[in-house]
């Protein structure tokens, strides 16, 4: 299940060592609320989805802020970008 991996990846590659993937809502956001990442948190996980994944992002893309808006958003970045 993809949305498991994606949890398990922001919680190995932030190291947040007292979250588990249950603890994070698939709708919930991660940034300021919800699990209060920030912009360097972004940058990692960009780095660590763009790797495990080989997507695209550009960091200047109004879009990009909406990828990472939860873990939904996230999954459905990686299903589009699979499919091309």
């Amino acid at each position: 299940m993809l949305e498991q991996e994606v949890k398990e990846l922001i919680i190995d590659v932030l190291q947040l060592e007292d979250i588990t993937p249950a603890d994070i809502d698939n709708a919930s956001p991660l940034f300021v609320e919800g699990l209060g990442l920030d912009s360097i948190d972004a940058l990692e996980l960009g780095v660590a989805l763009q790797k495990r994944y080989g997507i695209t992002l550009s960091a200047d893309a109004e879009d990009t802020r909406q990828h990472f808006s939860s873990v939904n958003a996230l999954v459905k970045l990686i299903e589009t970008q699979r499919k091309k």
